[in-house]
């Protein structure tokens, strides 16, 4: 099941440590299988409010996106930008093809009966 890296990070000031991220993150997710799908392009709000860049890196599964984001190569490399972007990073598993929501919409329904 593939698996996601999202994150949602703030504009920030331009600092040298955060080149530094920049060219040193590739080869830390690269082992891993990851690569960037997003990487701060441009963003369309539809519904609510993003601020900020969108990053997405995607990974063969969750157990390869977890071991790159706790990887040394990576906890070494993440402090240059941690210190000067703030946002949030969250690891996601993928669903797989052919996917149909109707199960969770049947969930859904039973729990509002439960709730009545």
């Amino acid at each position: 099941m593939p698996a996601y890296a999202i994150a949602r990070l703030q504009d920030a000031a331009p600092h040298p440590d955060i080149a530094e991220y920049l060219d040193r993150i590739t080869a830390t997710f690269t082992p891993y299988g990851g690569r960037f799908l997003v990487h701060v392009t441009p963003h369309e709000t539809v519904e609510g409010t993003w601020p900020g860049a969108v990053v997405m890196i995607g990974f063969h599964d969750l157990p390869q996106a977890r071991a790159w984001w706790n990887s040394p190569a990576y906890q070494e490399i993440a402090p240059l930008r941690s210190r000067h972007i703030e946002g949030d990073i969250i690891l996601v598993e993928g669903v797989p093809d052919g996917y149909d929501p109707s199960g969770a919409a049947t969930a859904v329904r039973e729990a509002a009966r439960g709730s009545d």
